[in-house]
């Protein structure tokens, strides 16, 4: 077993979760299965390692890590620990777990990045359920260094001493909560997201009038609106609409003008535009 780590997904999530590994020495390999989707990945990974490195979050002294990008989930084998950050699609994620836990050696730590899927509903896809284990990183993970670790009922000690390893190694805290629908942070944010989102699409308030409540008045550090766009906000709606589905409330259901916001592409800062524009 070698120190390399695997992520699945070269999209905003795995783009980051690969900068974070990288920039603390840990080779990486990305896997997706859309060669444009992979071209951009290197190209947003080599962008946020530059701007790990301005920030001085790279730590000193520590060769990055090598980045090789693949189309084949065979590439997983030989890995420390394999990392999905796919959409947030429950039969997306156990198509993608049962392969891999097909391929990977037993004691392949199997890390789950979804924002709010139990994780022992993904361990009903793997052929080792004790190895199955939830990581949900916040965005950017290269500058947030603080995660939510989901264990499952039947994640194993052995996998949570693997993966408090792991985290060690990139310097990051794990705080671990019991599985559960959304854990706490997305069955706290999200919601308040979208109701956010509600107020706007009712006129009470703008996007900015929100926003600078919430951090002038309740601390928020960016605001909930500014924090949706660099989720996605399809990646959000997916998140809210799983979470209504399986709390069975649909008060989590996302609102129109979020959907609005998703049916016109505009998804956040990695399209360009969301409940912001920007540039660049």
């Amino acid at each position: 077993m070698t120190q390399q780590v695997t992520v699945f997904g070269a999209g905003v999530m795995g783009t980051g979760i690969a900068t974070l590994m990288i920039a603390h020495g840990i080779p990486v390999t990305l896997v997706d299965i859309d060669p444009a989707v992979l071209a951009r990945g290197r190209v947003s990974v080599d962008r946020q390692l530059r701007h790990a490195q301005l920030l001085g979050a790279v730590p000193e002294g520590v060769v990055p890590g090598e980045l090789v990008t693949s189309a084949s989930v065979a590439d997983c084998v030989g890995s420390l620990a394999v990392i999905e950050a796919v959409s947030e699609h429950a039969e997306q994620k156990d198509k993608l777990l049962r392969e891999v836990s097909g391929l990977v050696a037993p004691g392949t730590v199997l890390i789950s990045n979804t924002s709010g899927i139990p994780i022992d509903e993904l361990a009903a896809s793997v052929q080792r359920p004790d190895e199955l284990v939830g990581i949900h990183f916040m965005n950017p993970p290269y500058l947030i260094t603080m995660v939510e670790v989901a264990r499952g009922p039947r994640t194993s000690d052995r996998t949570m001493e693997s993966v408090q390893s792991l985290l060690g190694l990139v310097n990051r805290r794990g705080i671990v909560v019991r599985d559960a629908p959304g854990f706490v942070t997305s069955r706290l944010l999200h919601p308040m997201i979208n109701n956010a989102a509600r107020l706007v699409g009712e006129g009470v308030a703008t996007v900015e009038e929100v926003d600078a409540l919430m951090t002038g008045c309740l601390g928020h550090p960016t605001g909930p609106l500014r924090t949706a766009d660099l989720i996605g906000l399809d990646n959000l709606a997916d998140a809210l609409v799983a979470l209504s589905q399986r709390l069975g409330n649909t008060e989590y259901l996302p609102c129109e003008y979020l959907l609005d916001k998703v049916r016109a592409g505009r998804l956040g800062r990695k399209s360009g535009s969301g409940f912001y524009d920007y540039e660049g």
